[in-house]
């Protein structure tokens, strides 16, 4: 199976309770690990490369919402992914510091030019040797919006408009002939004319001239991680995705959600081994069943109602302030709560309230939290992909540093016992790591 680390530049990852957690705080102290040094970040990273995982993957969010209440002070008080400092800074940083694994971080298409996007994405594939990863997203929260002075648009009008964003960057990428740079000092020319070309592209939503004014890239162009939830983006994704992160709380949901991406990759004529499908998962692991409960207790105990209702809200773009708490939410008809329908069920198929769904996303914005022994939690990882049929996991910390290491040096090692998880690296760029199969 293939692993990734799920990371956010701001106190906050999944889970409400991380800055609040006595091991977040303890490390801060101890060890100068604040959330806002590239330091911790690249500790962070070489743990990874240790465990051998595919990459490091950094969401990212450009608003601080006030959906819940129409306010901004829940989402401030409670940490709910903010303050979340730009992460693609911190990709360079990390980089520098390990060897093999990939580099990977949101950027929305929503308000952006693809000529900048484009040259942003090769340079950092130039300067990670070929590990960076670009997650691509459009933007679906009214607040991120009016940051830029635009209104949100429909899902089908900007899926639209991401998929001309991705023809024009590929265009882009492609304007550089692999062997245009031919350095020759002796007849003075660094490159050949013949073989960098203008794309003069003109779409429906954007205008390029080209070329790009950055050579070829080791992946030509970045690897493409994809999130979509809704038909549109299932599309999308299964178009142009290296790799999808997929949050799926219950097995039977993932399966479906699995076989739906695979089926539209056959059907684009791709083949189904091009995109990997991580699912998410939240570790809890202690020395006994017993301690490993106590920890889920503890962290899921440190996360406020408003917490959990306010990022609740803003992930759906709906407050849920005029809703009743003990509300059941699968029999809501509201059309905003659709696109997370399959996270409003129990593992045994159990409809929760408006209250346990908030408790459960400040948790862990609804991953499925896989708490025990460190077999234990092998154990379940492997009845799941038993199920499933996935490709693997992106891990979401419920503290940080310490639960990245925590899995590294005890989960990691019971996956390579049982055969399930590679004992070295094959392949040198984000791409090619991806699609290793055994």
């Amino acid at each position: 199976m293939h692993l990734a680390q799920f990371l956010v530049h701001g106190p906050t990852y999944h889970s409400l309770a991380m800055w609040r957690h006595p091991k977040t705080a303890a490390a801060s102290a101890e060890r100068g690990f604040a959330w806002d040094r590239p330091e911790l970040y690249q500790h962070i990273a070489r743990v990874c490369e240790r465990g051998l995982f595919d990459t490091v993957f950094f969401a990212d969010l450009n608003y601080i919402a006030d959906t819940y209440t129409s306010s901004i002070g829940p989402a401030l008080r409670n940490a709910t992914q903010a303050p979340e400092h730009d992460p693609i800074p911190l990709l360079s940083f990390m980089a520098a510091v390990t060897k093999r694994i990939g580099v990977a971080s949101t950027f929305s298409v929503s308000h952006s030019h693809p000529f900048y996007a484009a040259r942003l994405w090769a340079t950092l594939d130039h300067l990670t040797r070929g590990r960076a990863g670009w997650n691509v997203v459009t933007s679906i929260n009214s607040n991120q919006a009016a940051n830029y002075g635009e209104e949100r648009q429909p899902a089908d009008a900007r899926y639209d408009r991401a998929h001309e964003f991705m023809e024009v960057c590929r265009r882009l990428w492609e304007s550089w002939d692999e062997d245009a740079v031919v350095m020759d000092r002796e007849a003075a020319v660094f490159a050949d004319p013949a073989k960098v070309r203008r794309i003069e592209y003109e779409g429906r939503f954007f205008r390029s001239r080209g070329p790009l004014n950055v050579t070829r890239t080791p992946q030509n162009g970045p690897a493409i991680f994809q999130a979509g939830t809704s038909p549109k983006g299932r599309d999308f994704a299964a178009k142009y995705a290296d790799a999808i992160f997929a949050i799926q709380p219950r097995a039977v949901d993932a399966a479906a959600y699995f076989a739906s991406i695979k089926g539209r990759m056959s059907d684009l004529g791709r083949d189904p081994d091009e995109c990997r499908i991580l699912f998410g998962m939240q570790p809890i692991i202690g020395a006994t069943e017993a301690e490993a409960r106590e920890r889920q207790e503890e962290h899921n105990g440190l996360v406020p109602v408003e917490g959990g209702m306010a990022i609740l809200s803003a992930h759906l773009d709906f407050d849920l302030a005029g809703i009743p708490l003990d509300a059941i939410m699968a029999e809501r008809t509201e059309p905003e709560l659709y696109r997370m329908r399959t996270r409003f069920h129990k593992q045994d198929g159990t409809p929760m309230t408006v209250a346990e769904v908030a408790a459960r996303h400040g948790q862990s914005v609804s991953l499925p939290q896989f708490v025990g022994t460190p077999a234990g939690i092998a154990d379940q990882m492997e009845a799941f992909m038993a199920e499933v049929g996935g490709d693997g996991f992106m891990l979401s910390a419920i503290h940080s540093p310490g639960a990245i290491e925590e899995f590294v040096d005890l989960v990691v090692p019971e996956l390579q016992r049982r055969g399930l998880y590679r004992t070295e690296y094959r392949g040198r760029t984000q791409r090619e790591i991806l699609r290793q199969a055994d």
